[in-house]
């Protein structure tokens, strides 16, 4: 068994679009209308085209803006991404606008930074020293 897809959700799928691709370097897989303005989204990392998808899911559900307000209330990323140096990657997002709520952390095992997404998630990056 392995993880195959996985999702967030997302206010505008357009904005998230670009904000998952053009800013955070991710690569579109599927964009497939549904029909009243949603599309079946997907993005995947660039070193993994055969990877595990990230759904871009429209938070049209009612239960998805209290979750989700609640966690961005409490600062809890709802995914995390690894990088190969949590730093680096903060630095250049930084460079592109993005707004972190966690400055780099370094915890001995593990470092993290946490971002807001632009689209209603706080997102962890993570990176485990070799």
């Amino acid at each position: 068994m392995k993880i195959h897809l996985t999702s967030v959700f997302v206010n505008d799928q357009a904005k998230a679009l670009h904000f998952y691709t053009e800013i955070l370097g991710f690569t579109k897989k599927h964009d497939i209308p549904l029909g009243g303005g949603a599309r079946w989204l997907t993005v995947v990392s660039p070193d993994e085209p055969g990877g595990t998808e990230l759904l871009l899911e429209p938070a049209g559900h009612p239960a998805v803006g209290p979750y989700r307000a609640a966690l961005v209330a409490d600062g809890i990323p709802l995914a995390q991404f690894a990088v190969a140096d949590v730093q680096a990657e903060y630095e250049r997002l930084r460079g592109h606008g993005v707004r972190f709520t966690q400055e780099p952390l370094d915890m001995g095992t593990v470092s993290t930074a946490v971002f807001d997404d632009t689209c209603g998630n706080l997102i962890q990056l993570a990176t485990q020293p070799q």
